[in-house]
Parts: C-alpha cells; sequence; structure tokens
C-alpha cells in the first residue's frame, strides 16, 4: 500500500464547473440510442481524464494521468507531512483566518496520517484570496487496485 499526492489551485469559477469533475458511466449508451447521448458520452470519456480538475470523489484521482500525481509515499507519516507543507505554503492566502491557525492545520495532517494508515482517501479544500480555491488529496493505492478495482497510475 502507498499514497498518492494531488494537489489542484485555481480560480473558484472554474473548479465549480462539476460536469468536468464526473467521471463518464462504466457503461457506454446502448446501440441505437440517440447520436447526442453517444456523442456526449465520447466527449465526458476524452475529458474526465486530461482534465486536470480535482474529481468530485477523492478515489477518481487514480483515473488521472500520472503527470497529476505530485509525489508518492509508502509511509502516512511522510504523506502527511507532504500535506502539512502545503497547507503551510498557502495558509498566508487562505481567505479565513480560522483556516491559518496552526492548530487546525496541525489537526488536519493528524487526522490525514491517521486516515491513511487504515487505507483510507483524504481530501480537503480551501477557499484562497481573490476568489480562488486550493484543493489537497492523499489516496491510497492498494494492491491490485483495491475494492474500487482502479489500477495505480504511476507505473513501476
Amino acid at each position: 500500500m502507498h499514497h498518492h499526492g494531488y494537489l489542484w489551485v485555481g480560480p473558484k469559477p472554474r473548479f465549480d464547473q462539476e460536469a468536468l469533475r464526473r467521471p463518464p458511466h462504466p457503461e457506454p449508451p446502448p446501440v441505437g440510442s440517440r447520436p447526442e447521448l453517444i456523442q456526449r458520452y465520447r466527449e465526458v470519456a476524452a475529458a474526465f481524464p486530461a482534465c486536470d480538475l480535482p474529481p468530485l470523489e477523492t478515489r477518481n484521482w487514480l483515473r488521472k494521468p500520472s503527470a497529476q500525481v505530485r509525489g508518492t509515499w509508502a509511509d502516512p507519516g511522510d504523506a502527511a507531512a507532504w500535506l502539512r507543507a502545503r497547507l503551510a505554503e498557502y495558509a498566508p492566502r487562505f481567505a479565513s483566518c480560522d483556516q491559518r491557525d496552526a492548530l487546525r492545520i496541525t489537526a488536519h495532517v493528524i487526522s490525514a496520517e491517521a486516515r491513511l494508515a487504515w487505507g483510507g482517501d483524504v481530501s480537503l479544500g480551501c477557499y484562497l484570496e481573490r476568489p480562488g480555491y486550493l484543493s489537497l488529496a492523499l489516496v491510497t493505492c492498494s494492491p491490485a487496485g483495491g475494492p474500487h478495482g482502479l489500477p495505480c497510475p504511476v507505473p513501476g
């Protein structure tokens, strides 16, 4: 088991484009479906993996290209340390003073490490000034894709 880190930062209106954050349905439209339905399925199937936006479900980061992985760690503590460093890096830009609080950041990191240790995933989001948005995720990769059957995006 290991953990991948993901980071996205950008304008909040772009983050809100939920249609781009949903993967295509696992089954394509049946033969004989309306042409516009088939075309829409093809568009979503092509756009979702290439889109840099965070997926609505954290686990679906594993469907994205390996270039979007910001780090990989075998130890949950190392993954949590990456999370701490990113929160510290962006804290001066947080829109809320409460989010900048060192104790709050520490609580997020401790919780993340515990969740990763038992194989869970972590997803955090923070509003930034100007209106921006920061999305951080740590996704646990299990042997053979785990219960979700998603393969590891990082070869080797």
